[in-house]
């Protein structure tokens, strides 16, 4: 968002694994793993707290830079990839915020892994479903990439 707001400088795309997008912490999801998993709701405040200051977060004055959750407009942003599982604190903040990408506009290709917690393919990198994770991502970087690298060859070629 700071790179589109300042014009510069151009991002191909992002990668979001699980990202921690809104502060106020109060989705079912973070509600539904309070208490449970690697990082539950409790984990997620004490993030929140470290990153705006002890008494900032959930308060009006977040910005969305630092919380993306909190933006208003999402139009203009690069190509999104959303990776979450649905067994963690993120899930309903991470869907929401692809739901809302895709309404202004963006292009957004969204994962949530069935009974994946926060950081298993991390932790069981050898569990179908990681593999499957792992191969999805690497899949939508390389469409990334070659679409740039296309979209820079017709760009070189259509002045000569």
């Amino acid at each position: 968002m700071l790179a589109r707001d300042r014009h510069g400088p151009a991002i191909l795309a992002q990668l979001l694994l699980s990202p921690m997008l809104d502060d106020r912490n109060d989705s079912p999801s973070a509600r539904q793993m309070r208490g449970v998993g690697i990082w539950d709701s409790s984990s997620n405040e004490t993030g929140w707290n470290a990153l705006l200051g002890d008494g900032v977060r959930g308060g009006p004055d977040v910005s969305p830079y630092a919380a993306p959750s909190r933006a208003a407009d999402l139009s203009g942003l690069p190509s999104t990839f959303v990776d979450v599982g649905s067994a963690e604190t993120f899930r309903d903040e991470d869907v929401a915020y692809a739901s809302r990408m895709w309404q202004a506009g963006g292009h957004v290709e969204l994962h949530v892994w069935p009974g994946g917690f926060h950081g298993f393919d991390v932790v069981v990198p050898h569990a179908v479903i990681s593999q499957d994770a792992i191969a999805a991502r690497a899949a939508w970087l390389r469409r990334q990439v070659s679409g740039s690298v296309r979209m820079s060859r017709a760009s070189s070629t259509a002045g000569r």
